[in-house]
């Protein structure tokens, strides 16, 4: 992308740019649009996807999902979703509208945002238990590492 194109929400980027401004392949910008993480891009004439700003925060909130905290496309699915309409919500929101509505509509986002962090808790609890793991594994290595040094400062060999 170079400095002369547009930023603005209405701006539309080909595969190729949106590939280089989010550091995935137009492989995977397909295969995201294949598994429902990605809505159809629009296409131009021709049949060329045309990529939005939200699309790219989109694509940019899996990266994160996926490199940071190792989520599975359906964690990420489920997560993207909610986020979708959370900011639909926001988007939407007008101050006229009955409190009854609005209600609603927090009910909603709350559902969303639970949704969201029911996955993220999962997900520590996984990570926990894998950090518990890798300690215990940790402490067995050492233990056995100054078991060998102890010998050897003895002079003697280790049965085990």
């Amino acid at each position: 992308m170079t400095s002369e194109q547009p930023t603005d929400r209405s701006a539309r980027y080909q595969i190729g740019e949106v590939a280089e401004l989010t550091g995935v392949t137009q492989r995977t910008l397909r295969f995201y649009e294949e598994k429902g993480l990605l809505k159809p891009p629009e296409r131009m004439d021709g049949g060329f996807r045309l990529y939005s700003e939200p699309d790219i925060k989109r694509i940019e909130f899996i990266k994160r999902l996926q490199d940071l905290l190792g989520f599975t496309l359906s964690e990420i699915k489920e997560m993207v979703d909610a986020e979708e309409l959370r900011q639909q919500i926001v988007d939407t929101f007008r101050p006229d509208r009955e409190l009854p509505a609005r209600k609603a509509r927090t009910e909603q986002i709350t559902d969303a945002l639970e949704r969201q962090l029911s996955v993220v808790d999962r997900k520590v609890e996984q990570l926990t238990e894998m950090q518990k793991e890798l300690r215990e594994r940790l402490s067995n290595v050492r233990r056995r590492r100054q078991e060998i040094i102890d010998a050897m400062e003895r002079g003697v060999a280790l049965d085990h």
